[in-house]
């Protein structure tokens, strides 16, 4: 089997199905990674998770760097046995966590000095040290290192923001090539950033595809920015991106936002917001989400979703998952966890379909009348 391809199948506008070959599996494209942050996805068994449909998790660098810490996952054989998931698994580069999580941090050309949120401790992560940590931990895809600015900041603190990451890239691409074991089985994908601003973005795109990766990933986006602001940045940032690599949009979204980047060239994307609303109570459907603490389903003995085929709509009425919820019990953001990332791969198996059939337009349109309800 092949390190890794990328395969177009089909297009149908800018909305492009297909494939990555990994010697861990294939992942169909567009793919949507649930987020396992802490070498689990939160209130699911992983054979759960790939029963939903998903090919690929996430696995966040920054938690898993300071517990258990990455020499001890290496020690116990890799992440993918320590949690006993034996398909493709994608590791973000931790930059995002460090400039987010942490009040006490300083940014040099070097990389991040920061304070554990967890106790306090410094550590110190530069593009060599999360190559490392993503080399301990046995990703397949690893992402390189980047700083993530505000989209609010000022045009020339975004600039130089993301001409360092294009110098972290660069880093970043050399301390992977240095690993060569791990290198030849896992991927490198670089990250564009730029925020909203179309020539920031071009000259991230260009500089990165001087690099050379696997992959790409749109970063800065969905920071607060709002879902307008962002597709206008989509309705460019992916065609400056090379064409026969995958395109990754990194940390979205509702499902309204994933078919309109799908619409928009996008391949690829992880959000942990399927599994933070099932345990809040939040269920995605076919037409809209429903907040299953409400009264209104006491006794309602309909599932979450008639078109849902996942087993907690097969089996569960909304009044149970409404009593579950209301008395605080586990099990509700269990099965609104399994049900919300059952009803993300299903829509992503709807997409990938869609595209095939070359009917994606009326897809999209359908989807939103449904959806919003209008």
């Amino acid at each position: 089997m092949t390190r890794f391809s990328f395969q177009i199948h089909a297009t149908d506008g800018k909305a492009r199905t297909g494939a990555i070959q990994m010697l861990r599996g294939d992942i169909r494209t567009p793919a949507f990674m649930p987020v396992g942050t802490a070498a689990t996805v939160k209130a699911m068994k992983v054979e759960d998770v790939r029963a939903t449909g998903a090919d690929i998790i996430l696995g966040n660098t920054y938690h898993l760097m300071l517990r258990p810490g990455a020499e001890r996952v290496a020690r116990l054989g890799g992440l993918h046995k320590f949690m006993g998931w034996d398909r493709p698994i994608l590791t973000d580069s931790g930059g995002y966590q460090v400039m987010s999580l942490s009040d006490l941090r300083k940014i040099t050309e070097e990389g991040v000095t920061f304070a554990s949120h967890l106790d306090g401790s410094r550590h110190m992560l530069s593009p060599e040290r999360s190559m490392e940590i993503q080399r301990l931990l046995g990703s397949d895809i690893v992402m390189c290192f980047d700083e993530c600015p505000r989209a609010d900041q000022p045009r020339d603190v975004i600039a130089r923001s993301m001409e360092m990451s294009m110098r972290w890239a660069r880093r970043s691409r050399y301390a992977f090539d240095a690993g060569a074991e791990h290198a030849g089985r896992a991927a490198l994908f670089g990250i564009q950033q730029g925020a909203l601003d179309e020539s920031l973005r071009k000259a991230s795109a260009d500089a990165l595809t001087d690099i050379g990766f696997d992959g790409y990933a749109i970063g800065g986006l969905a920071v607060g920015e709002g879902q307008e602001a962002m597709f206008a940045t989509l309705d460019f940032a992916p065609d400056q991106l090379p064409t026969d690599r995958p395109r990754y949009l990194m940390g979205v979204g509702k499902p309204d936002d994933l078919v309109g980047a799908v619409e928009r060239g996008v391949d690829m994307f992880d959000c942990v917001l399927p599994s933070r609303s099932g345990r809040n109570g939040q269920a995605f459907t076919w037409n809209g989400p429903l907040n299953m603490r409400n009264a209104r389903h006491a006794e309602d003995s309909a599932p979450i979703d008639e078109r849902c085929t996942c087993p907690v709509c097969a089996k569960y009425s909304r009044a149970y998952l409404h009593h579950l919820h209301k008395s605080g019990e586990i099990l509700g953001a269990m099965l609104l966890t399994e049900h919300n990332i059952s009803f993300y791969q299903q829509l992503m198996a709807a997409m990938r379909t869609a595209i095939a059939e070359q009917r994606f337009t009326a897809f999209a349109a359908d989807f939103r009348r449904d959806y919003f309800g209008r």
